[in-house]
């Protein structure tokens, strides 16, 4: 019999390149995006945009680690990774950012506490206030 492990309930799902989204996504899981994304994607874990990733809109996470091209407001409640190959341009709001050199960033960003609420950071996304709890 298998062993169970803690993460077991949560899903980890999959845009592959090559295919495109229009419109709105939301996970409990984790989310991996190498295809492309036009609209918003709210997850209550950690999303990844790959090398091929591509997301024009609004991003909303625990976590996240960009490789891709990204143009959109992004909310991380804890870290947000911008990998050498990294294009972004759009505003952030983040408990802590890490950018390694070779990333490009255009944009305003607002981190540490700033916007902090009780549950979570808030954020005035297109659709009135959201909340990352």
């Amino acid at each position: 019999m298998a062993k169970s492990s803690p993460n077991e309930n949560q899903s980890v799902n999959l845009l592959g390149n090559g295919t495109s989204i229009e419109g709105d996504i939301r996970s409990e899981g984790d989310f991996r995006i190498d295809g492309k994304l036009k609209g918003s994607i709210v997850s209550k874990g950690k999303i990844v945009i790959g090398n091929t990733g591509e997301v024009e809109g609004e991003i909303e996470c625990q976590n996240a680690d960009v490789s891709g091209r990204v143009n959109a407001k992004i909310l991380v409640k804890e870290l947000l990774s911008f990998k050498s190959s990294a294009k972004i341009e759009g505003d952030i709001k983040t408990g802590k950012l890490a950018i390694e050199p070779g990333a490009k960033f255009s944009g305003s960003c607002e981190m540490g506490n700033a916007g902090a609420g009780e549950g979570g950071i808030k954020y005035e996304g297109s659709k009135g206030k959201e909340k990352v709890t």
